[in-house]
């Protein structure tokens, strides 16, 4: 840790506590996380610190961790399992780099295949629960903000679709249909969302990274984590989460070509490849996840959505 950042996170412990160590978290793509360890009077516990080190990411850090920061202190009176905020310093006008303090969560991200539809299913309640924060109108969150538009899709450079891709990005070239806004996570995904347990044990011990909460329709958060699902554990996996959702008691548009609009959205921000996601899911061992078996489950995920409800 570099001798700024220590010190802005010295001045927030507890009186008599000192920094014992520092480890790196793995299966972050969008900044550094660390756990500091801790020992004081009142015994030993850890805090996580986020610090965001790519240009893009530290260009836009005020608007983000100062988000994060005011959704953490929002969701602290929620049965919603958040991290507790210890502090931010959304500027680095302390720290090395834009930074924030917060309480470590217990649990550990998984994305292997071995019980994902039992997380899937977890997944969609707990999304749920998210959706139906209470919200006051003066505190709601940015509308959200799409990931890409029909300019932007770059399709894989030697797909063999692309009929389907024309198809796919016709779909949202069209205006976005009206909608029901909500609380949104934004980017709620397997690698955001920490379990512990097993078997009949198994739950959800944490929700992290709320720097893109926003304010839209239910079906977009729906929509990333599914792609997500599609990408981690093929595509019957992702074309079942929304069923997931609903059977939870989740509402979703009605219409099959508004709620395509919303799953389309979110699955072309992926192209071409897929490789955003892609390394924090091979560090966190999923080495069999290569570029190509990516483009073809995104690919066949595109074909799947539309024939279902194009």
């Amino acid at each position: 840790m570099l001798i700024d950042t220590r010190a802005w996170v010295e001045k927030q412990l507890s009186t008599g506590e000192r920094l014992e160590g520092v480890v790196p978290l793995r299966g972050g793509w969008t900044s550094e996380m660390s756990r500091l360890d801790l020992r004081g009077p009142a015994g030993r516990r850890s805090l996580v610190l986020r610090s965001f080190v790519k240009p893009f990411f530290v260009r836009h850090a005020e608007g983000l961790l100062n988000r994060e920061a005011a959704v953490l202190t929002l969701l602290g009176d929620t049965d919603v399992p958040a991290a507790a905020l210890v502090a931010v310093d959304a500027t680095a006008r302390h720290c090395a780099r834009p930074s924030l303090l917060m309480s470590l969560l217990p649990g550990t991200v998984r994305v292997d295949d071995q019980a994902a539809g039992e997380r899937a299913a977890l997944l969609a309640r707990q999304l749920l629960r998210i959706h139906r924060v209470p919200v006051p109108e003066r505190s709601r969150p940015r509308a959200y903000q799409a990931w890409t538009s029909p300019e932007r899709v770059s399709p894989p450079e030697n797909t063999r679709r692309p009929k389907l891709w024309r198809r796919a990005v016709g779909v949202i070239r069209r205006e976005p249909p009206p909608y029901r806004g909500c609380f949104l996570h934004r980017d709620f995904h397997p690698g955001n969302v920490l379990f512990s347990g097993d078997g009949a044990g198994l739950r959800i011990s944490g929700v992290v990274d709320w720097v893109e909460t926003s304010w839209g329709p239910a079906d977009l958060d729906v929509a990333h984590c599914a792609t997500a699902l599609a990408l981690l554990h093929g595509v019957p996996e992702g074309m079942r989460f929304a069923d997931l959702y609903a059977a939870g008691g989740g509402t979703l548009e009605e219409d099959p070509g508004a709620h395509l609009h919303w799953r389309l959205l979110d699955a072309l921000a992926f192209a071409p490849d897929a490789e955003k996601v892609a390394v924090p899911w091979r560090e966190l061992g999923r080495t069999d996840l290569t570029p190509g078996i990516l483009t073809q489950r995104l690919e066949d995920y595109l074909e799947a959505l539309l024939e279902r409800y194009g």
